[in-house]
């Protein structure tokens, strides 16, 4: 998994849109430690969390399972781009066979679970897709083949308010694994000056 923080707001502009709320401009620091604290003390102390969607976050994230994708789609006021597999199958297409023990080959396109069992079955159902396409079925029909742990990538853009939810609820000990490393993923990709707004758990 590979998490790149592609942009990101200032501080400043959701400083500048909670001072609009009271007109207290002239009290601003050009975003310094007074409109870093404005932003804590209104946003999360005060819950007047509105203020926080002004603070809007792309990623590209890359090499997460279709699993993990599933569990995004559960995020609200968050928008996903993802890759295609209608157009991008063929790289499969022209791989050559796979066998069940052939877990580095097979690594460009599963995320595995380190259960050797599951991860034997993955590899097969790979193969179950490479030899459809190669049958001459198309990537429409093909792709209801794919495997859970079938790897993806998008870009996903989300408010400060919407990311302070996923990173809470998906970095927790009970959520799916993959979703707990891509919570911590995120976190540590954003600017260092804004990680103070969020929290995240240590993995256990």
């Amino acid at each position: 998994m590979q998490v790149t923080l592609l942009q990101h707001t200032s501080l400043t502009v959701c400083a500048s849109a909670i001072r609009t709320c009271w007109q207290s401009f002239d009290k601003s620091d050009e975003g310094g430690q007074k409109d870093r604290d404005l932003i804590d003390r209104v946003g999360n102390k005060f819950k007047h969390a509105s203020t926080l969607e002004h603070l809007v976050y792309t990623f590209y994230i890359q090499g997460i399972s279709r699993a993990l994708l599933q569990e995004l789609s559960r995020h609200r006021l968050a928008s996903p781009s993802v890759k295609s597999t209608r157009y991008t199958l063929k790289e499969l297409k022209a791989e050559e066979p796979f066998t069940c023990n052939e877990t580095a080959r097979a690594e460009k396109y599963l995320v595995f679970t380190g259960d050797a069992r599951v991860d034997a079955m993955s590899i097969q159902a790979l193969e179950n897709v490479r030899l459809v396409l190669n049958e001459g079925i198309g990537n429409d029909k093909a792709k209801y083949c794919l495997p859970e742990s079938y790897k993806t990538e998008l870009t996903w853009t989300i408010n400060a308010r919407s990311l302070q939810n996923f990173l809470t609820l998906r970095s927790n000990k009970s959520a799916l694994w993959e979703i707990q490393n891509l919570a911590r993923a995120l976190y540590a990709a954003l600017p260092q000056d804004h990680q103070y707004l969020f929290s995240v758990e240590e993995p256990q």
